[in-house]
């Protein structure tokens, strides 16, 4: 940016604090209300040269002859555009983040389901983790282009999710920061069903011509929060059913091995262990109590996982009524623990 190279370090830091200071109080800044940021540790006399070139360049404003500065349009523009490529940037770094954590837990994930079933001989799945609770965390409106703006919205255990919306007429930097701070002040922490249509109204007047833009943003979050086609499930050891016999005749083994290849009926058995709060433990699910149709002559034992942030996943192991149970309760745990220390531990 050239005003950065113009200004240097320093005057930036000043203008910085005249505007942040401008912006709190509404009056004049002083030299002398400048030198108390700490982050500075300049004089009252270095800090009056910076300013007097800060005027001269025309990035502040002297309303009268004894009093401070105030910023000018040109000083705003600087801060404002200084201000959405910081959020860009930072945004950036936590989408690059991000993937590189998810396609190291993926690797992780299916690594366990192939651990387990060596160890018990039977049948195992592991679900990637979903939101329980889905609360916003961050929202983000970036210009794409004069026709769209790109919604990156941010919930709970940094799930990220990319919405392309229309719009009518191209939107300013002022207006994308301003509908930024709109949004984020009002929609922080909330999960989709405590934005009721109280909330939308007042968000739309707030955005006055623009509440279309929040009205699009808002669906965006209710359609970004149904995340279970992103939701993975990897599986190992379906061959180890042909080792039991009342599980190798041709009928059974065969939805056995569809349950797994489609992993549809998978999909909504970890639906359902997630969606009873109760289930935080082991579950174990014999015969006729299964879930998943298909297994019936099975029994499923099922574990839950917690990333944090309400992000659970359900780790699954299939096998025979007369399995092991001790030693596979035993084996759950201990993965169970292990991923739960994993996820937990600070980067």
């Amino acid at each position: 940016m050239q005003a950065r190279e113009e200004l240097g370090e320093r005057k930036l830091k000043i203008l910085h604090a005249i505007i942040k200071t401008y912006l709190e109080t509404g009056e004049p800044v002083g030299s002398r209300t400048i030198s108390k940021y700490s982050d500075l540790n300049l004089s009252s006399a270095t800090i009056r040269n910076e300013m007097a070139d800060l005027e001269e360049l025309g990035y502040i404003l002297q309303p009268h002859t004894s009093a401070g500065r105030i910023p000018s349009d040109k000083g705003y523009r600087l801060y404002v555009d200084m201000l959405m490529e910081e959020k860009e940037q930072e945004l950036n770094e936590m989408q690059e983040q991000m993937l590189e954590k998810a396609d190291k837990m993926d690797q992780l994930l299916k690594q366990a389901a192939k651990v387990l079933a060596t160890n018990t001989n039977y049948a195992t799945m592991v679900s990637t983790p979903r939101s329980s609770a889905n609360r916003i965390k961050f929202i983000q409106l970036s210009q794409l282009d004069d026709e769209q703006i790109i919604a990156v919205i941010v919930f709970g255990g940094n799930v990220i999710k990319n919405k392309i919306i229309t719009v009518e007429d191209p939107l300013s930097n002022e207006t994308l920061l301003k509908l930024n701070m709109l949004l984020n002040t009002s929609l922080n922490g909330l999960t989709v069903e405590e934005i009721n249509l109280g909330l939308i109204i007042r968000l739309k007047e707030q955005a006055g011509i623009h509440g279309d833009v929040v009205s699009n943003v808002v669906d965006a979050v209710a359609d970004a929060i149904h995340i279970d086609d992103d939701m993975q499930i990897y599986t190992s050891g379906t061959t180890n059913i042909f080792k039991y016999p009342e599980l190798s005749d041709t009928q059974s083994a065969q939805e056995i091995i569809s349950a797994f290849e489609e992993k549809q009926q998978l999909t909504e058995l970890v639906t359902q262990t997630l969606s009873q709060e109760e289930n935080t433990g082991i579950q174990v699910y014999i015969g006729d109590e299964t879930p998943v149709k298909n297994m019936k002559d099975c029994s499923v034992v099922t574990a839950t996982y917690e990333l944090g942030d309400g992000m659970k996943g359900t780790i699954g192991i299939i096998g025979p009524k007369r399995m092991d149970y001790e030693h596979v309760l035993k084996s759950l745990k201990r993965l169970q623990s292990e991923l739960d220390a994993i996820f937990h531990k600070k980067e």
